[in-house]
This record gives C-alpha cells, structure tokens and sequence, in this order.
C-alpha cells in the first residue's frame, strides 16, 4: 500500500509537523522525521544509531536543510520550526510525499524538479539518501544539503561545550565526537562552511510537557551542480562501518526486504498486508542475551516482558516468524526466576526486574499458540520445566504479592508496587490502584493452567492436578467476578470501590484459548465493552460516566500519569474485543462482515501520526489524534491477529 500525501495536507506548517515515518534497521536504531522532512520532536533524526543493541541509541543526524541555489537566488526546500519563532517554511516548493516501504518527497522550483528518497539499512547503522534532481529550466542551478548532526543520547541535548570533529574531503568525510565516528560518502562535493548550531521547537514534545527544544551542530554542507536540461543523481550514505554500497543500492534492499516480510506474511487483505511488514519494525536484536526481542513502541519505549509476551503472537505467529518467535521464548526461558518473567532486561551490569504479574503467565500462553502453529513437541518439552515453575510460583508465592488464594485465584500487588498492565506509579500516588485479584490476570491464570493439562501429555507429566485447580478456579471465578445485572465482570476483588468500575480489562476473559464463562456470559460481556468502552481506534480503560474518568492525555508527565488508564483509549485491547465478538458470534459469516467493515477505520488511523503504523494510545473523549508512542507492539500485533483469525479459519 502506498501512502499519498500532497499539498492539502500541510497547508501550514503546523499541519505539515503532524505526521511522520518510520524505518527501522533492526537493532533498536531508526530513522523518522516528518512527511515534510522536519523534525518535531527531540527523537526525530535521519539517524538513531544504537550502538548496542536495541537500547544503546545516540542522534547521530538530526536534520537536513535543504536548498536549490541559482543566479545568486536561494530557495530552501526544508522545514524547520526553530526555538526563537522563525520558521524555514518550503512547504510551497514540497509537491507530494509518499511512503510505501521507503520516504518519498517530490519538490518543485522554478523549473526544477527534486525527488528524494531514502533508506535505512537492516543490521547497520546506516542511513542512505538520494536525490534525483531534473533541471528543465534555463539557468545552472546548485542543489546543497546541510546535515546538523547531535551525536547525545536519544532523548539527550547537545551540550554547549560538546566536542564534535569534522575531517573532511572533496567526497565525503568523517565526524567524530568522544567515542563515536559516522563515516559520510557522497558523489557530490563537501564544502566547509562556518561552525553553526540551530535549535529548534519541537511541537509534539511542546504538548506533552516534554523538552520542548533542542540544538544541532554543522560545519559543511553537500553539493552538486545541475546544467539546464540535465538531470544528475546526488547521494549521501551516513554509516558507522564503511562500506562501498551506493545509496541507490542500500535503499533498493530496504523494499526488497520489506516485500518479501508481506509475501511471507500472506495476507490478502491490504490492511492487514501493511500491518504485516510494520510489525518488522518492532523486532531487533538484543546483544546482551544473544537473541531477538520485541521492542514495545517508538519512540519512547525499550523491551520488556509484558508487552513482549502480548505483542509476540501477531509479530511473530500471524506473520509466520516461527524461528523468531522461539528464539524469543528460549531468551525468556532462560531468564525465568521464582516463576516470573522479567519485565525489563539487564543492560550493562544491571540486573533484570520482574515487576509484572502477567508476563509468566503469557509466556504459558505463547508456548502454547506456538505449538498450535508449529507442532513443535521438542521446543514445548525444552521449556516445560520454565512453565512449570512458574505455575508453582503463582501457586505457593512469589515476589510482589502474587501468590494463589485459597479460593485458586491469584492475588497481586502490594505497596507501591504495581504489578497488571496498568502500572502507573506518581510517587506514591497510585492513579489506578489494582491490588487484590485483577480480572485479567485470573483470566490469564486459568488459560496456563488449561495450557499445562492440554500440553502435560507432551512432556510425560500428569495433567490431573492442572485440572483440578483450574475447575476450581472456574467455580470461584464465576461466583466472584460475575455482576448479573450489568452483565459483565467486576475489575478485580479488592473491597474497594475499584472493583465495580467498567474496565476494559475483562475482554481478556473472553478472548483467550480457554476461558471460564458460558456462551451466554460472554456475549454480555462483549455487548456491554463494546457500549460502554469501544471506540474505532481502541477500548477506553474506564468508562466515560466513572467520576475518575479522564478525556484528555496531554500536559506534564504527572498529568499524563493521571490519565493514563484512567479513560485513555488503548489501541491494543481492540485486538482481543474483535476476537472476542467473533468467537460469541460462532465465528459467522455475518460476524465476520461487521468485523471487516469496522477493522475499515484503521485506514484512517494507519495514514495518521506515524505512517503505515499503529499507535499506542488516544484521547478517551474523542479519539482523534495518535497519543504516546506513534507507534506500538502490541497495537500492531494484536490486530494482525485479527485479521489472522479472519482470513486463515
């Protein structure tokens, strides 16, 4: 699918900043700046480099200027807000941009025609441009790139008494600062020019109470020279190992590769065909375990259990990336202890932390879904013994207050610690306390325990005893969680007030592989989510008529906080909503049809914010604007299973 944008859609300059692209290279490190070739926001860069991957990333270059020079006359193409006000504002002269698996822009001035591309190579960190510059006008002119570089770490400032080098030559050159070299080739001509540094407002962080500026340091710019009736071909190629591949071949490799993931993927729908290949972009290798991970969302975000654990089976089964996908579990596997996953892996000499209560109990899950794919008896008797500390773990007590009842449900939580997917911590303010038994995680802990019974034949264990905790646990379940008359699930059992409020989270308890409640329970549960709590982009965390509901995510990170969960609509849990109402409707024909039509406003979604990807979260008042990371895990993966679910049954 090939994304279209013309003049209509930065008709200011405030509407040009709006969205952006994204490629990655597959170790954490990424290039996205803005469909006008802004940046408007301190992660915004050419070049993220990592360094170590996936977590290691440093600006390397931030921002091009962009100018065709004739007869004395200047006209820059590029678009920049700057701190002090002033604007470079080429909007007039950016004809079109498109996005399909590489960045497009198309400019024209004065009879000269410049069509931009660029690329990002998989497993370096390189970043390629090239310029195809058509002159048809009467006049030589002269068309300059100026790169700004940063060389911080991501989400860093260039400090004023920063140290960068610049070692040039007539094609190329190299720029150093402490530790780090970026190697530049050209066809084109460097020149030295004064030392300048910009800085600039960056828009999206503005909104959200983030550093709202940032500076940027150059000393030369690349250019070539273009006869009338010429047309003359400039390339760039930003590396940090030296190689000879030209920018054209560098950027032809990244849409050879990102074709083959949708032709593996095998979709037919083209939604689901665009989603496949975005997926890609969240997978990255992982220097300290050796292994693959999932990065949870750009560009904010690292790896860590829980997301992972969600995201892993539409990144990787709906996409047939079986070899990934295990790789991943084996790298989990081995960094199970006291039958808990991590939720953030080691970097440096840190150790891992397992604050999270519904990872282990995924990883179940995965194992599972893996199987069911693949019919891979020897991977689940490999990881058996991991599962099966894990359910000891929930059953006798483990860390953070997660320890099965008597009743067989699992309680969790404790102090300060919050341990569901709703985490969020302000000090010790704790905006949505879950301490007690979230649905969620019962949900989940009957899945495993129904995984451990159905796989035990595998590994030559006895699945008595999984069945029966898990036929308890179904009993007191019902009896607990269950509100007749509005027909749906309490949030947790705590004796708090929280218990009652309409939460998203008991879509869990339908969606699932094994579930507790009758047909008819369900179909309840799905009708009510989806009259109180649905949106097209994603489920509201509360309900709008709860006191604590908040309809609006913006202002500083405690405002945020505060919103969070608290009403946000969260792309993620729409997956299992569609899951959910197929499997209440027998998976129909008619189901079927009201699921697609609706999976249509991901049209709009997917051309908004970051391009061809899904977000994390939205306003819960009106869900209109990309909120958080622009692009997430789990959002994208869950929906493929949907659209999984819809095309292969």
């Amino acid at each position: 699918m090939k994304w279209i944008y013309g003049k209509q859609d930065w008709n200011t300059i405030e509407r040009g900043m709006e969205n952006c692209y994204l490629m990655t290279n597959g170790l954490g490190g990424f290039s996205s700046m803005t469909m006008t070739g802004g940046v408007s926001r301190n992660d915004h860069a050419l070049l993220m480099a990592c360094v170590k991957a996936p977590n290691h990333r440093y600006n390397l270059v931030h921002r091009l200027r962009e100018a065709l020079l004739s007869e004395g006359e200047e006209q820059v193409l590029s678009v920049q807000e700057f701190a002090d006000g002033h604007a470079e504002n080429g909007v007039q002269y950016l004809s079109a941009f498109t996005y399909e698996d590489t960045p497009v822009w198309t400019y024209h001035a004065d009879g000269v025609e410049i069509i931009k591309e660029a690329g990002l190579k998989q497993g370096e960190n390189t970043a390629a441009l090239s310029y195809e510059i058509r002159n048809r006008s009467e006049r030589e002119c002269r068309f300059a790139v100026t790169p700004f570089y940063q060389f911080v770490p991501k989400g860093k400032d260039l400090d004023e008494d920063a140290v960068i080098d610049a070692r040039l030559y007539s094609s190329g050159g190299e720029i150093t600062s402490g530790a780090l070299t970026l190697y530049v080739r050209t066809n084109g001509c460097v020149k030295e020019i004064p030392s300048v540094k910009e800085t600039y407002y960056y828009r999206y962080d503005a909104c959200d109470g983030r550093r709202e500026t940032g500076t940027a340091w150059t000393n030369h710019r690349i250019e070539t020279a273009v006869r009338p009736g010429e047309s003359r071909m400039l390339e760039i190629v930003y590396e940090m190992t030296p190689s000879a591949d030209t920018a054209r071949y560098i950027i032809e490799g990244v849409k050879e590769y990102r074709k083959e993931l949708e032709r593996r993927a095998g979709y037919h729908d083209t939604i689901a065909g665009v989603l496949s290949k975005s997926a890609a972009q969240f997978v990255s290798a992982r220097e300290s375990t050796g292994g693959s991970t999932i990065l949870a969302g750009y560009p904010f975000f690292e790896d860590c259990g829980r997301d992972t654990m969600i995201a892993l089976p539409g990144i990787c089964l709906s996409t047939g990336r079986y070899d990934t996908a295990r790789q991943i579990l084996k790298t989990f596997a081995r960094y199970e202890k006291d039958g808990l996953m991590p939720n953030l892996f080691p970097e440096g000499g840190s150790r891992p932390l397992y604050n999270t209560a519904d990872a282990a109990l995924l990883f179940i899950n995965c194992v599972y879904l893996y199987y069911e794919r693949t019919k891979d008896p020897e991977f689940v008797r490999e990881v058996w013994p991991v599962m099966e500390r894990i359910v000891e773990g929930y059953r006798y007590g483990t860390h953070y207050g997660i320890k099965m009842d008597e009743d067989g449900l699992i309680q969790a939580g404790e102090g300060l610690d919050q341990v569901t997917w709703m985490d969020v911590r302000i000090g010790e303010i704790l905006p949505t306390p879950r301490h007690g038994k979230p649905v969620e995680i019962n949900a989940y802990w009957y899945n495993a325990l129904r995984v451990m019974e159905t796989l035990s034949g595998l590994c030559g264990a006895g699945k008595e005893e999984y069945a029966l905790i898990a036929d308890r646990v179904k009993r007191k379940f019902t009896e607990l969680f269950w509100i007749e008359k509005e027909g749906r699930l309490k949030d947790l059992i705590s004796g708090t007030a929280a218990d009652m409020q309409m939460r998203c989270n008991q879509i869990w308890a339908v969606s699932m592989p094994f579930t507790m409640l009758d047909g008819e329970k369900e179909k309840r549960i799905v009708e009510a989510v989806f009259a109180r709590l649905y949106t097209p982009y994603g489920l509201r965390t509360l309900e709008e008529k709860d006191g604590e509901f908040h309809a609006f995510y913006q202002g500083s990170m405690e405002e945020r906080d505060m919103a969070y969960h608290q009403g946000t609509v969260w792309v993620f849990p729409l997956g299992a909503y569609y899951l959910a109402y197929l499997k209440v409707h027998d998976y129909s024909k008619e189901a079927r049809q009201i699921v697609t039509g609706q999976l249509e406003g991901l049209w709009a979604a997917l051309r908004e914010g970051c391009i061809g990807q899904l977000p994390e979260i939205y306003d819960g008042g009106n869900p209109a604007a990309s909120k958080g990371c622009f692009a997430q895990a789990w959002s994208v993966g869950e929906l493929l299973r949907v659209y999984e679910r819809l095309e292969r049954d």
